[in-house]
């Protein structure tokens, strides 16, 4: 508990002081947002404001999470060295958000708002989740566990739902492309969401809190020694799973501070990808990939908004559904104002976090002959 606060104390702290610092830099070397020409028009007033501030909230969690770690180490005198599946958390995360720093960059060199193309970026993204992949599979710990198995997962893994078939190569193969296709579904959705003044900090602030407290759930149920008094959890390390979400939150509320309307900086596809890398590791290190759908369901949502309007666009040759995907524009087409549909994305991503974690523990407790523990 001590390594889960000062993490969160630690974050918040780096990007309070440090977003400020960030963002006279970048308005130093006039790294400013381009804005699409097809979007709302109320956004044009944003054209120019410093991007990539997904640098300050990487880095925040990073030192957080290490001097977290050092200094309970220090107050314990109890030897905690990183867990594997926190470093392969941060690997996937940090990935992530360096795929979205070239994109960044590309954008910001060549002055326009197409920076990567869909391609460039597939592979990018492909080749880190493809290392997260098969590390996450082939690395035990003195226990035994791997930090991922090739079962998916629900609240927990499914044992008959089993990639391998039986084939242990094969199931390698298989859990490769599933880690794949939720990374590219999480980064993309993050992306997509990151369309209003706070609305994806607010949000993954929500979401990231559900999992701090799935990941403390799961550390003070871990199988072992509670084996044989229940439902057990097979999640590698998940104290320092619940200290990296810590971090995260902190970091932030602290860029949240400064990205509120009107925001003074954005996170860029630096920060978006990096949330959505965290998001896909936490859910296949921590064991909950189906139960992300509802997690994150303001981001699930978001997409589809997107599916359907391309899906119908093309159907229909030329209708719409919305009057502008994604669905967070549609709103502000409609007439509210961008702090009313931010705030209320956040009341939708706040309800399917509760939903999610009423879900996760009722599990449990069905699985408990019902019992409060």
């Amino acid at each position: 508990m001590i390594s889960i606060l000062l993490a969160a104390a630690f974050g918040l702290i780096l990007t309070i002081a440090g977003t400020p610092l960030f963002t006279k830099f970048l308005v130093r070397q006039q790294y400013g947002q381009f804005i699409r020409e097809d979007g709302p028009t109320s956004h044009l007033t944003k054209r120019g404001t410093p991007t990539m501030g997904g640098v300050v909230i990487m880095g925040s969690t990073v030192v957080a999470f290490f001097l977290a770690l050092l200094i309970t180490m220090l107050l314990t005198g109890r030897w905690q060295p990183p867990g594997l599946s926190a470093l392969l958390l941060l690997f996937l995360m940090l990935g992530m958000a360096a795929v979205g720093f070239i994109d960044d960059f590309k954008k910001i060199a060549r002055k326009q708002s197409l920076g990567l193309t869909a391609g460039g970026k597939i592979v990018l993204q492909g080749a880190v989740g493809i290392i997260f992949g098969v590390l996450a599979l082939v690395l035990p710990d003195s226990s035994g566990w791997t930090p991922a198995t090739t079962q998916i997962s629900f609240t927990r893994d499914i044992p008959w739902l089993d990639l391998s078939f039986g084939i242990p190569v094969l199931g390698v193969i298989l859990f490769v492309v599933w880690a794949n296709l939720i990374s590219t579904a999480t980064t993309n959705a993050v992306n997509l969401t990151d369309g209003l003044d706070g609305l994806a900090t607010g949000a993954s602030i929500l979401v990231f809190s559900g999992y701090l407290m799935i990941t403390m759930w799961q550390g003070n149920h871990l199988c072992g020694a509670n084996a044989a008094s229940g439902i057990c959890y097979d999640v590698q390390e998940a104290g320092q799973l619940a200290v990296v979400a810590a971090a995260l939150i902190g970091s932030l509320i602290g860029f949240l501070w400064w990205n509120t309307s009107p925001a003074t900086i954005f996170m860029g596809d630096t920060g978006s990808l990096g949330l959505g890398g965290a998001l896909a590791g936490f859910a296949i290190l921590s064991r909950t990939e189906l139960l992300l759908v509802v997690l994150a369901g303001l981001f699930v949502v978001i997409s589809a908004s997107v599916i359907l309007q391309v899906g119908y666009f093309k159907l229909s040759g030329g209708k719409r559904i919305f009057k502008m995907a994604p669905l967070q524009h549609h709103f502000e087409l409609k007439g509210w104002k961008e702090v009313t549909v931010v705030v209320r994305f956040w009341i939708v991503a706040g309800l399917f976090v509760a939903l999610s974690l009423g879900i996760f523990y009722g599990d449990w407790l069905l699985n408990n002959g019902g019992v409060l523990n």
